[in-house]
């Protein structure tokens, strides 16, 4: 999925700096972006308190949204550069299609990774004939300084393994949880993982104490740690922790996201990351020219425009805590 802001900020991210070294219990309430003509979502990352969590830099839910009369998610074809993307549905599909010739239709909780390395353009749809309800979560993961320049590729695993435990079903997303490793590519240590938890369930996670957590709640009514997580919202939890308390007062869905904290400060604008503003007028020259990022082919529609950058320079970033 694209960030669609017309109005897009240059952003600086990352460094341990920022990062909460103990265990924290922060709520963070989502920003409503508007996504085409029917789809809004809930910008969880990069949020005013919070830009990443581990190599997380990116997070919107979205849904459960009844589509049954509408075009669904339309994302025309747009760039990426120096990141992954991590489709993750609960709800309905989405035609991913991109500038390296894929073309996969992604259902739920199946794994879309799109690794954009140096440069890829893609578009995102709900197919013609689709469910009557969307309901998901777009993810980025920025890629560390010596993997940001690799070939742009795309997975899709339809089958991921599964931690389970009374009451929990832990589908790993991305990287390992409990002894169970995703099949997914990743570039630094980190976990995405899908929780579904039955009413009444009360469990317990292991973490690793070095790396920095955060739980998005998508559906259901669950406590995290003794916090109440309502959906559309998300728990940073900080660094530290051996386990991950969790009870759910019905059924509920949440995603676990974490990983080691970034060591190294990005620059975010629009769909691309990378280490300096001129990193990014490099891609906004390329995208605008016709270069570099390819050609999505199949799409029906023009690609989307890349915003303007900001007429101020990029200023060094203050901390956030």
């Amino acid at each position: 999925m694209s960030n669609l802001d017309r109005q897009a900020a240059l952003t600086v991210c990352g460094g341990r700096g920022f990062v909460v070294a103990e265990p924290v219990r922060e709520l963070l309430s989502p920003r409503h972006v508007q996504l085409g003509e029917s789809t809004e979502v809930r910008r969880l990352l990069p949020n005013l308190g919070r830009r990443m969590v581990g190599a997380w830099a990116f997070v919107d839910h979205y849904g459960p949204d009844d589509i049954a009369d509408e075009p669904g998610m339309q994302v025309p074809p747009h760039p990426h550069m120096g990141l992954q993307t991590v489709s993750w549905l609960h709800d309905g599909e989405v035609l991913h299609r991109d500038s390296t010739g894929s073309l996969e239709t992604i259902r739920p909780r199946e794994l879309g990774l799109m690794t954009s390395g140096r440069a890829i353009s893609h578009s995102e749809e709900s197919p013609k004939s689709h469910a009557r309800y969307l309901h998901g979560a777009q993810l980025w993961v920025a890629l560390p300084d010596a993997h940001r320049h690799v070939d742009p590729h795309f997975q899709h695993h339809a089958n991921l393994p599964q931690v389970t435990a009374a009451g929990l079903t832990a589908t790993v997303i991305l990287g390992e949880l409990d002894g169970a490793a995703s099949p997914g590519t990743t570039y630094s240590p980190l976990i995405g993982a899908d929780l579904a938890l039955t009413a009444g369930a009360e469990t317990s996670l292991p973490l690793e104490p070095d790396f920095e957590y955060a739980v998005l709640s998508m559906s259901g009514e669950a406590h995290v740690d003794g916090v109440p997580v309502l959906p559309g919202s998300m728990l940073y939890l900080g660094c530290g922790r051996t386990e991950l308390p969790l009870r759910a007062l019905s059924d509920a869905g949440l995603m676990l996201l974490g990983g080691e904290p970034f060591e190294e400060e990005i620059v975010m604008f629009w769909n691309w990351i990378g280490r300096s503003q001129q990193d990014i007028e490099e891609a906004r020259e390329a995208w605008m020219t016709g270069t570099r990022f390819g050609e999505v082919k199949g799409y029906d529609g023009v690609p989307l425009p890349a915003p303007e950058l900001p007429a101020t320079p990029l200023k060094p970033r203050g901390r956030v805590r």
